[in-house]
């Protein structure tokens, strides 16, 4: 997991995850990595607008965002 973080940052790509809070409430969220630490990493989460830290052991699914192209006829 620990990798695709570290990739995602590097390639400054847009990542979608399923976060489970400490609470247990379990949100989707749109990210962009920003620092990867040992057991949690900053991104910038596009829900709440502003930089969010995340626990590695809360994150459920974390998956590359990608876009197509819109084909122009």
């Amino acid at each position: 997991m620990k990798n695709k973080m570290l990739h995602a940052m590097e390639s400054n790509q847009v990542v979608e995850m399923i976060y489970l809070s400490n609470s247990g409430q379990i949100s989707q969220r749109r990210i962009n990595v920003l620092k990867v630490n040992e057991g949690f990493m900053v991104a910038y989460c596009f829900l709440r607008k502003t930089q969010r830290a995340f626990s590695y052991n809360n994150i459920l699914s974390f998956v590359p965002v990608i876009q197509k192209e819109k084909m122009v006829i």
